[in-house]
């Protein structure tokens, strides 16, 4: 199993490529944050694109979309382009599944910053179908949301009439993948499906399960080309004018009233800022475990290595500690969600489970330590 010889991503990671020195492209990405962009130009740049959205100080609208999800990435779009941009900005939160008391609270913040925010409570029974079938078909339980989290903001767009929409960091340049999603500064369609987390499935897939119909998922497709064109939407990258650095906006939006999990570490990683909204997300980072070998631990590892806070031999100390311990409370939470038992929900995930990175016993059952956690058959390196 080979590793990145900076930051500890390894070759499992979909869309990870690794040059002749053995560094991975995430980390070629960091470099050319750190040493080659002119961000004074692509900040002119940003300013020249905004300023073709502003509306005039009497006139009435929103002069920008920011798609929200009450975290610390979405709080501090909101607060950038009202506060510093002086733009005029509606949100648009999708609802998640298993709303956290503190994601209530970060999501009302936002309007309590000043700001307009449109909720979208989706159809319960329509959602859950899907989150059940993601999880059985796909292995991710947040699957609809991944869909629902991109189209409902463009949706909203294109009804409110508001063309420029402002997202967050580009995922391909923070955690890697392919050189034309990485340069890219746009988000539409051709991103979404390629890069927003389908694992190859498409909304029409779900018609069918659970007698779900088009109709009933109306809100999960993306809006036509020809009403794009005729508003003109515009999805923009923030974190491609600006260098994104998210620890370094985590206290600048915690100023303005963001709140962090005070009890300690989110589950699966080190840290107590991130996905703070949803009660289920150590289940789906664990997916991601034992499917690929590495969890949320190492992303944020990595990140931290990359920006130069922590060593490559502290990133490797905390993802020893954190990455890949089974999921108790984000388990829990989706039995209770899902109506499926326990040993239903742990059948399921061995099925998504590699054999290749955990071992077996003879039977093709796989093996686990004292606290559930599965053995490795190659150590983080």
């Amino acid at each position: 199993m080979r590793y990145c010889s900076k930051c500890l991503f390894p070759e499992t990671k979909p869309d990870l490529f690794f040059n002749e020195e053995g560094v991975c492209s995430a980390c070629e990405a960091s470099g050319q944050k750190n040493n080659q962009i002119d961000w004074e130009q692509r900040e002119k740049d940003f300013h020249t694109i905004i300023d073709k959205y502003r509306k005039e100080p009497n006139e009435i609208g929103y002069d920008c979309l920011i798609p929200v999800s009450g975290g610390k990435d979405s709080t501090y779009q909101a607060y950038f382009m009202k506060e510093v941009c002086g733009l005029n900005p509606l949100c648009v939160c999708f609802e998640t599944t298993n709303l956290t008391e503190v994601g209530q609270k970060n999501i009302d913040n936002i309007s309590k910053m000043g700001i307009d925010v449109i909720y979208f409570k989706k159809n319960y029974n329509a959602y859950r179908s899907m989150v059940v079938e993601g999880f059985k078909r796909v292995g991710d339980e947040m699957w609809p949301n991944h869909l629902g989290i991109f189209t409902i903001p463009i949706h909203i767009a294109v009804n409110f009439n508001i063309p420029l929409v402002i997202w967050g960091e580009n995922p391909q340049q923070e955690y890697g993948g392919p050189i034309e999603s990485v340069e890219n500064k746009h988000l539409n369609r051709r991103w979404l499906e390629e890069f927003g987390g389908l694992l190859g499935n498409r909304i029409q897939d779900m018609v069918g399960v659970d007698g779900l119909t088009e109709k009933d998922l109306t809100p999960y497709f993306y809006p036509s080309d020809e009403d794009i064109d005729r508003v003109g939407v515009v999805g923009i990258f923030l974190g491609h004018y600006f260098f994104w650095d998210a620890r370094k906006q985590l206290e600048i939006v915690k100023k303005h009233g963001f709140s962090v999990k005070e009890d300690g570490p989110v589950e699966g990683t080190y840290t107590n800022y991130e996905n703070l909204d949803e009660k289920m997300h150590g289940l789906h980072d664990y997916l991601k475990y034992v499917k690929y070998g590495f969890g949320r631990a190492t992303d944020h590892a990595c990140i931290d290595v990359r920006n130069n806070r922590i060593t490559r031999e502290k990133g490797l100390e905390l993802v020893k500690q954190y990455d890949g311990k089974y999921p108790h409370y984000g388990v829990n939470e989706f039995v209770a969600y899902s109506g499926m038992t326990k040993e239903e929900v742990d059948h399921i995930l061995d099925s998504f489970t590699n054999p290749i990175l955990f071992a077996q016993d003879e039977q093709g059952n796989f093996l686990r330590d004292g606290d559930g956690n599965l053995i490795r058959n190659f150590d983080f390196e």
